[in-house]
């Protein structure tokens, strides 16, 4: 069962050998960057690769600023920081995410409040949205505050699944009706565009992530995007265990953390962004055949959703029902070609299964029928 498919990827892949779902490719500068950053000695926090990844990531996306951090939950925790999200606050998410979103409300002591996705996005719906909002807050004083809970909702957290854009530009306007700060986490979607926008651009603050299974990897990393200086100088201060810069002093004004991202590891990310380009064809290419395989198959393939360009991070097939999904994992697996389901829903985790929620059937729908197929840069 499923031969036909198992076939056709490692015929794309050209290898009888175990196909990973996404692995890193190091086909450019990498090794060079590395030695410099080691015959430098810089390979802690402070380097000139640091700046250059931030510079390249401003001039990729077309925010303003970026701020490298350790990893992406670490830019969302500062993000949500940053926002003024405070102790016991609540922060609408999707509950279809990967639990880094999730996990960095809770660093702060916020509640997360989950609200249904898009089938055909896979993110945030903006109509489930407006109606949760509708439906459970008022505004007093020029805060949203939750009917139930009494608690001030202070932003909302939609994340770009898989690369797929989600519909950012309305659940932006509906964030500025109710007094809500827009975060993105755009963790998944370095070089997707929505409405020719790069995603993490259409709200206050947004993420991205170069963990080891990325489009692009800095062996672990984030990054804080924004268009607001003070929240980037702030952001940065805060990064770097808010020390004052002095010659020898340590001298620090505020709580902070110590999130920047080292060199070394900004020099990874530095030569994988000179290849992000030709990945990012690569990756499309591949999805290209991806759909015209699956259209003479009875499984559907998830498609870039209506003006949006995916990175194609992931490439996601959908079942038709839960025992279908399961049994085209274990013949994939069983095969040689990894691939995965979807995450479990965030409200049935032991820590957030007590969280308010909206009605969630499409979550539901998904995460008993989504899986991931490998999406490997193919390199020639």
């Amino acid at each position: 069962m499923y031969t036909d498919i198992i076939n056709y990827i490692k015929e794309l892949y050209n290898t009888k050998d175990f196909i990973p779902l996404h692995e890193p490719r190091f086909v450019g500068n990498e090794k060079k960057y590395l030695n410099e950053c080691i015959d430098s000695t810089f390979v802690s926090s402070v380097g000139k690769f640091v700046d250059k990844f931030e510079e390249d990531i401003v001039k990729f996306t077309g925010s303003k600023y970026a701020i490298a951090t350790v990893n992406g939950t670490a830019a969302l925790h500062i993000a949500m920081v940053l926002a003024d999200v405070k102790y016991n606050d609540e922060v609408i998410t999707q509950p279809l995410t990967f639990v880094a979103t999730t996990n960095a409300m809770s660093y702060i002591g916020a509640h997360p409040v989950f609200v249904d996705v898009d089938t055909d996005t896979l993110g945030l719906s903006p109509e489930k949205l407006e109606h949760f909002l509708k439906k459970n807050t008022e505004i007093i004083n020029g805060e949203c505050i939750n009917k139930n809970s009494k608690r001030r909702i202070k932003a909302v957290v939609p994340m770009h699944t898989f690369g797929l854009p989600c519909r950012i530009d309305e659940i932006a306007s509906i964030c500025e009706k109710y007094h809500l700060q827009l975060i993105e986490d755009a963790a998944e979607s370095l070089g997707s565009y929505y409405q020719r926008k790069h995603t993490g651009n259409f709200g206050l603050l947004g993420t991205l992530s170069f963990n080891g299974n990325k489009t692009i990897t800095s062996g672990g990393g984030g990054m804080i995007i924004t268009n607001n200086e003070a929240l980037a100088k702030k952001a940065k201060h805060i990064t770097t265990t808010a020390k004052i810069p002095h010659k020898w002093d340590y001298v620090h004004d505020m709580v902070g953390y110590n999130y920047r991202l080292p060199n070394i590891n900004a020099a990874l990310g530095c030569a994988q962004m000179e290849m992000l380009p030709e990945f990012l064809l690569k990756k499309r290419a591949l999805a290209k055949k991806y759909e015209a395989f699956f259209d003479s198959n009875a499984i559907k393939y998830i498609k870039e959703p209506e003006n949006s360009v995916s990175n194609f991070w992931l490439n996601a097939v959908q079942l038709k029902d839960l025992d279908e999904r399961n049994s085209f994992l274990e013949a994939t697996n069983n095969n040689g070609v990894m691939t995965r389901p979807i995450w479990k829903l965030m409200n049935d985790l032991t820590m957030y299964k007590n969280a308010q929620k909206g009605n969630l059937q499409n979550a539901e729908w998904l995460e008993k029928r989504i899986v991931n197929i490998p999406s490997s840069v193919i390199i020639n």
